[in-house]
C-alpha cells in the first residue's frame, strides 16, 4: 500500500473526571451517528480529561455534541496518513515536512496494524494542501 493522506477536522472537549467518565457524552455523539477517524483522551488534570474528536463528517459531530449540550473546540486542521510499516517511515514524514519549512503543531500514531500505521499531524489549516503534496513527491 501506497501512502495515502486524508484531510481530517478536529474538535476537543473537556469532561469533568478521568476518561471513562466521559461514556455518557461519547454515548449522546454516537446515538448522533457519528463515526470517527481517529481520537484522542488525555488528562489536563486530577479532575479533567480533554477528548480530540476527528469525525468523518463534522456537522454530524457539532449537531450531535448540541443535542448532548456539549461545548466543542474547533474545528482545527489536520492530516491524517496510512501506509506500509516498515523501519524510518516516521523519520522520513518528518525529513520532508521539516524540509519543506512545515511545523507539525502535535502529532500522534500507531504502527504494527495490519501491516501499516497511522500518523495523525495536527497542522495549521494553510499546511495541511503543502503537507500533502510534499509527502506525495
Amino acid at each position: 500500500m501506497a501512502l495515502e493522506f486524508r484531510k481530517a477536522e478536529y474538535y476537543n472537549f473537556i469532561v469533568n473526571g478521568n476518561i471513562t467518565e466521559g461514556s455518557k457524552l461519547l454515548t449522546a455523539i454516537a446515538d448522533a451517528g457519528v463515526d470517527f477517524l481517529a481520537y484522542k483522551a488525555i488528562p489536563v488534570d486530577s479532575t479533567h480529561t480533554r477528548f480530540t474528536l476527528f469525525p468523518i463528517d463534522g456537522v454530524r459531530l457539532t449537531d450531535g455534541a448540541e443535542k448532548a449540550g456539549l461545548k466543542l473546540e474547533g474545528p482545527y486542521a489536520a492530516v491524517i496518513i496510512t501506509g506500509d510499516e516498515k523501519p524510518g517511515a516516521l523519520a522520513e514524514i518528518y525529513k520532508k515536512l521539516s524540509q519543506a519549512g512545515i511545523k507539525v503543531e502535535e502529532s500522534c500514531g500507531i504502527a504494527h496494524i495490519n501491516d501499516g500505521y497511522g500518523v495523525v499531524l495536527y497542522l495549521k489549516p494553510e499546511d495541511c494542501d503543502k503537507a500533502i503534496a510534499t509527502l506525495s513527491r
